[in-house]
């Protein structure tokens, strides 16, 4: 009798959702860099320069079942980076639908295919934030009362809750990774980088009181791909390589630059009104505000933490701040004001 063939094991896939998205690109290039060959990248579209360094597209939305279900087959891991970011708590419908509904379904779906392990990139405002410099880490109580009244994070802190209690049991690991304000190059959607291009096209009107924290993408795309690894279920990580007062960043972008920092300085409660005032009269105009209230309330805020847990659990080492700056200012005048523009 003729001998059987043996069947071809068929490896599993890595699924990145939202894998063409700024923290997206630099997870899919790092993973193809280090020669990972089996990845499928869940998006409305994926770039021909990803098809053809092999990656498997998966054209479709993660609220939707069907479209889920197929992404989600043979895949052993999920890096779930889909989101909406918005600073409009009029898009709180939009966020919750795909931050709360989306987990949900993909949630769902990956453990009916059997997937393994999920790493969902949340944010660092669903745990450090105040009205001080207080210096958070990831074993402080989360302030439901301060970020709630912004409804990016309160999406952000629901989708937490959402995977926390639908990707649980028989052996399943959930990793949480909190980054701060991703900079560096390639956001092409200017998803997190548009506070820098505002400052080089000197459309910032005055010197916000807060403080911020941000981490390079790159940086935070290698924490991810460890965490696949190394990151421990139901456990978060928050990653940032800088915290800075508003004041020391521009400052920074001023010297790196050659831009004027803005020189306005007006009192917490006085900035607020204003920009609450100024939008509230466009709007009755039917016309787009130049200030947004909510990001001029959240840069009265501070947003800083440690960020040791992940330096000792998941190695991460953040490289020089000021190279992340020098890295997305080269990005952004190259790329939407060209060379030159300010100097």
């Amino acid at each position: 009798m003729p001998k059987k063939k043996a069947l071809a094991k068929i490896e599993k896939k890595i699924l990145i959702t939202g894998g063409t998205g700024f923290l997206g690109t630099h997870i899919v290039r790092q993973l193809i860099d280090a020669g990972e060959k089996n990845l499928r990248v869940m998006a409305s579209s994926v770039p021909e320069w990803m098809v053809d360094a092999g990656v498997e597209p998966s054209i479709g939305s993660v609220t939707n079942r069907d479209d889920v279900a197929k992404a989600v087959a043979n895949v052993s891991a999920v890096f779930h980076l889909a989101g909406k970011v918005s600073r409009d708590n009029e898009d709180a419908v939009a966020m919750n639908r795909v931050h709360l509904e989306g987990t949900r379904v993909l949630c769902e779906a990956a453990k009916e295919a059997g997937v393994n392990t999920m790493l969902l990139a949340s944010s660092s405002g669903t745990i450090a934030v105040s009205e001080d410099e207080q210096m958070f880490d990831e074993t402080y109580p989360q302030p439901v009362d301060v970020f709630s009244r912004w409804a990016y994070y309160a999406s952000k802190y629901y989708q937490e809750r959402t995977a926390i209690v639908n990707f649980d049991g028989d052996g399943r690991r959930l990793v949480i990774l909190n980054p701060s304000l991703l900079l560096g190059p390639d956001d092409e959607r200017l998803s997190s980088t548009k506070p820098v291009l505002d400052f080089l096209g000197r459309k910032i009107p005055y010197m916000p009181s807060g403080g911020l924290s941000f981490v390079d993408a790159r940086d935070a795309a290698s924490a991810f791909i460890t965490a696949l690894e190394k990151g421990r279920h139901q456990e978060k990580y928050l990653l940032g390589a800088a915290n800075m007062t508003f004041a020391e960043f521009f400052g920074r972008l001023e010297r790196l630059s050659g831009v004027a920092a803005p020189a306005l300085k007006m009192p917490k409660k006085l900035a607020m009104a204003g920009s609450s005032m100024i939008e509230s009269v466009f709007k009755n105009w039917g016309k787009t505000s130049p200030v947004a209230s909510k990001e001029v309330e959240q840069a009265e805020y501070y947003w800083y933490f440690d960020s040791s847990k992940a330096e000792t659990e998941l190695g991460f080492a953040p490289r020089d701040p000021q190279e992340t700056l020098q890295d997305t200012i080269k990005y952004l005048r190259r790329n939407f004001l060209g060379d030159g523009v300010f100097d």
